[in-house]
């Protein structure tokens, strides 16, 4: 179980506070990357009983194809159960989706947060509706059958008719899976400047429970199943990858800014946040703080809790007021 951490984009989504530099990609930082992965090739094969390799970031879709496969070389295969690049709708030409196919990637992660023009504006994301709408095809065109399609919620002056429009849409799409994230203030972006300054009011709970009451039912009555508070999928298209982490399964993060976990015992690790030369720093977790993680990870799906079975959907939204206590 691998993940990559690409940290490139063209431009700086408002909300984000993830690690990204707005500059091309490098020859330096492929390199670097491919040098990371042979030095952990051990921790990759304690890691290989999920067989799957993320590409994440920042904005995996600026880098050219040839890079994505180098890395995926270097990290030991092209040939994963599940191997996810995650791509922003503007960079998906037909040219590249069929690139991505040939490569061996067999699964796409593509944000689209919303198909009204005015709030991608806002968000400072690079496509618009009409952008997004030509990624997805283009994809399926390249025979993707398995895609998973990120929507925003919770969005001070977004309103329930705009969500609902976005969801109607993207349910006529038929993805395979859908993350809808309620919009979060991160530390590290630009939405947390405007809030200090009173730019930005979140949303109170009670519109944001509208909202999500929304999303998860028009979901559930088209078929997908609910099984983290923040992810549906068809039957049988749960996210692999994605499911291990909450399940606490081993994993190598390679890259900067990117996390590992190795187990028995229990080590966290991660990089600098550094384009180049980063370098790693570790804890070994205490029994608490790994009870801790599985109370915390488990309230999050919909299996629940390790020994305390499965959470009803009605309960998800009290489940995430517990969660950002412990958190």
């Amino acid at each position: 179980m691998i993940y990559v951490h690409v940290p490139f984009c063209r431009s700086f989504c408002l909300y984000c506070g993830f690690y990204s530099e707005c500059v091309e990609p490098t020859e330096d930082y492929v390199a670097a990357v491919c040098r990371e992965a042979t030095a952990r090739r051990a921790e990759i094969a304690a890691s290989a009983a999920v067989d799957t390799l993320y590409i994440g970031g920042g904005t995996p879709s600026v880098l050219p194809l040839e890079f994505i496969g180098r890395i995926a070389d270097a990290c030991g295969s092209r040939r994963y159960k599940e191997w996810t690049v995650e791509v922003n709708p503007d960079d998906v030409t037909r040219e590249y989706a069929l690139g991505l196919r040939e490569l061996g990637v067999n699964r796409v992660s593509m944000g689209v947060q919303s198909l009204d023009d005015g709030m991608l504006k806002w968000m400072r994301r690079r496509h618009s509706a009409v952008g997004a709408r030509r990624a997805f095809s283009f994809l399926r065109e390249a025979g993707f059958d398995n895609i998973s399609v990120d929507i925003i919620y919770g969005v001070n002056g977004m309103s329930l008719e705009m969500l609902k429009a976005t969801v109607q849409e993207v349910l006529e799409w038929h993805p395979e899976h859908i993350s809808a994230y309620h919009l979060s203030i991160d530390d590290n972006s630009d939405l947390r400047e405007l809030n200090k300054v009173g730019k930005y009011i979140e949303i109170d709970d009670d519109e944001s429970q509208v909202q999500y009451k929304f999303v998860c039912s028009a979901l559930a009555a088209a078929g997908y199943e609910h099984y983290e508070i923040s992810n549906w999928a068809l039957p049988g298209r749960r996210a692999v990858h994605n499911s291990a982490y909450w399940t606490r399964a081993p994993y190598v993060g390679l890259g900067p800014g990117a996390h590992s976990l190795r187990r028995n015992p229990d080590v966290r690790s991660w990089n600098s946040e550094a384009l180049s030369g980063w370098t790693s720093s570790s804890e070994i977790l205490s029994p608490d703080e790994i009870r801790e993680e599985q109370i915390m990870l488990g309230l999050r799906t919909a299996d629940g809790v390790p020994g305390y079975g499965r959470i009803p959907e009605d309960r998800w939204f009290v489940a995430d007021s517990i969660i950002a206590g412990l958190i």
